[in-house]
């Protein structure tokens, strides 16, 4: 499922560091807490945005070429360590973090690092690190739409095992699930071999519709949770231990998944192409599904780890791949 973060947009980040989507994010976060949206103009943005969501989904089946996916099984050695590393190693390193107290990290941020770790990987980034570090291309690009592909279901289903035993209910429903993330990406994927070339010939819709989702998410979720008093509690301290938790779940994963890969016996390329897929989540797909997977007040904390998350692969990875692509 391709994430936001494109090309052109991923080597301005290898270079500068700076998301321009994250930056556009935080301004509507900052909107969202300043003018939040209430009573009638509240409710029409709601709607709004579940038709966003809904069309999000469909051009996510109808662009993704289903033979990709197949084709791209028959390395299962590569592809079984990356979606290892999605769906097993992270969400390990996201339970642990529920270990914390509540002094150190509050419980809705606990819970938005755990839901980080269940999302599926990027797929521009990952692809376009893997290739800035030598690695194989192809198998990075099989890896995460395999990946995303996956999370349309996985994610969901690990939301519900997984966080309702640590967290309690979470004002999810099974219904938005289907109707908003699953029908529409069948429904795509049905129709791909008729309009998929169409969609992908015109990568600024999909982009452009990427992005406007995004930040619609963004700003409604943060306005829900501010007009509820959500983020009475929230202080600089916690943002910055947030930081340094998901800091640390990353430089785990870039550990684990380099070593780990050589202990498997891949080669250099396809130990890049592991380290870049396997240890970036996707901010295209977290905060949309966020949005159907959780009540308004508990979605606006479960957004915030996503974003620090994002930001700090980009950095992080941008500095990885250059290393990485001087080892031989």
């Amino acid at each position: 499922m391709p994430s936001p973060d494109r090309p052109r947009s991923t080597f301005a980040a290898a270079k500068g560091w700076v998301d321009p989507l994250v930056v556009l994010i935080v301004a509507v976060l900052v909107l969202g807490l300043l003018v939040p949206a209430t009573g009638t103009f509240a409710d029409v943005l709601a709607v709004v945005r579940t038709c966003a969501i809904v069309l999000l989904f469909f051009l996510y089946g109808a662009r993704m070429p289903t033979r990709e996916v197949v084709d791209g099984l028959r390395n299962w050695r590569l592809q079984g360590s990356m979606l290892g590393a999605t769906y097993v190693l992270l969400p390990v390193l996201g339970l642990l973090v529920q270990l914390l107290p509540d002094a150190v990290l509050a419980p809705e941020l606990r819970t938005g690092v755990l839901y980080l770790s269940l999302l599926p990987s990027t797929v521009q980034s990952s692809v376009v690190f893997t290739s800035v570090a030598r690695g194989n291309v192809a198998a990075a690009i099989t890896g995460a739409t395999i990946s995303n592909v996956a999370g349309i279901v996985l994610t969901p289903l690990l939301v519900g095992v997984l966080m309702t035993a640590t967290s309690g209910p979470l004002g999810g429903s099974l219904s938005g699930i289907l109707l908003q993330l699953l029908l529409p990406f069948v429904v795509g994927q049905v129709l791909q071999p008729w309009v998929g070339g169409w969609v992908r010939a015109h990568a600024p819709l999909t982009r452009t519709t990427d992005r406007a989702t995004i930040l619609l998410v963004a700003y409604t979720s943060v306005s829900q949770a501010t007009v509820s008093g959500a983020w009475d509690h929230l202080t600089a301290v916690a943002l910055v231990v947030l930081v340094a938790v998901c800091a640390v779940v990353l430089a785990v994963v870039l550990v684990v998944t380099w070593w780990g890969g050589k202990r498997l016996g891949l080669d250099r390329a396809d130990r890049a192409a592991l380290v870049m897929v396997g240890s970036t989540k996707s901010l295209a797909t977290g905060l949309p599904m966020a949005a159907v997977l959780f009540s308004p007040a508990v979605a606006a904390g479960v957004a915030l780890p996503v974003i620090v998350f994002h930001q700090l692969q980009l950095a992080t990875c941008a500095v990885v791949a250059r290393r990485v692509a001087r080892v031989e």
